[in-house]
């Protein structure tokens, strides 16, 4: 469900996140990594607290009730903030991080420049590039997705641009049994796809045109069942990682 701004209503429509997007433990590694020696980390844009370090204070910056409220018990409670407009003072912060979240920024310039002002180290910020290959089969199913991801996350440039300083984009591939479900993690359980709480813990549905979301289901349902999704992808699932458009953006000031 979206609001009344066109943004994903995690009010309403975010209750499966944290048992659907759990951390992989693999993907956190490259997170933690970049972070370094930094004591203190603000997290943007925090969720239920998935990749959220624990060795160190975390401030954590939640704008949803529901999320905040999904946050488990040895985690900091989040503030009730936007990044767009940060409570901090400049260069008040060791590192920062925003995973998955960039694409539901209403402003996203000012947001990452607000990122900027308080953040004195490294900012990580785990996205996708829409501009990029990838060997998920999704927009083969449903290609209204494609438009509707290349609008909502746009490339790599769409978050480099507003952040001064120098960058590494580091391509992150995604492991088969990746415990994070969101949509490309599912390259070799496509039957998850059919779970319409799966789905319901990945915004991009909210944000097709009517009637494509029941279309995909009902086509996917129909292949796997007659044996046309095996043979055409079969061969994802004896593959341990994917190659996609996952990124991890490394900005240093």
């Amino acid at each position: 469900m979206l609001n009344s701004q066109g943004q994903f209503d995690y009010e309403s429509s975010g209750k499966q996140y944290s048992g659907s997007r759990r951390a992989d433990p693999r993907i956190s590694a490259y997170i933690w990594e970049v972070l370094g020696e930094a004591k203190t980390v603000l997290n943007i844009g925090a969720g239920a607290g998935s990749y959220e370090p624990m060795d160190r204070y975390v401030i954590a910056i939640e704008p949803s009730e529901v999320m905040r409220k999904q946050r488990p018990p040895q985690l900091p409670p989040s503030i009730k903030c936007s990044a767009d407009l940060l409570p901090l003072d400049d260069k008040s912060i060791d590192a920062a991080m925003a995973i998955l979240t960039v694409h539901h920024w209403p402003d996203r310039a000012k947001g990452l420049r607000e990122v900027r002002r308080v953040t004195k180290g490294p900012i990580v910020i785990m996205s996708f590039d829409s501009s990029a290959p990838t060997e998920f089969w999704m927009f083969d199913y449903c290609p209204e997705m494609k438009t509707i991801e290349q609008k909502r996350y746009g490339d790599i440039h769409s978050i480099t641009d507003h952040l001064p300083g120098t960058h590494k984009v580091i391509p992150i591939p995604v492991p088969i049994d990746c415990s994070d479900r969101f949509q490309v993690a599912l390259y070799a359980r496509p039957h998850d796809f059919l779970n319409p709480e799966i789905r319901s813990a990945q915004s991009a549905w909210k944000f097709l045109p009517s009637g494509a979301e029941e279309r995909f289901v009902q086509k996917l349902k129909a292949d796997l069942e007659s044996g046309v999704w095996e043979k055409k992808y079969g061969h994802l699932k004896q593959q341990p990682f994917i190659n996609c458009q996952l990124r991890l953006i490394i900005n240093w000031p």
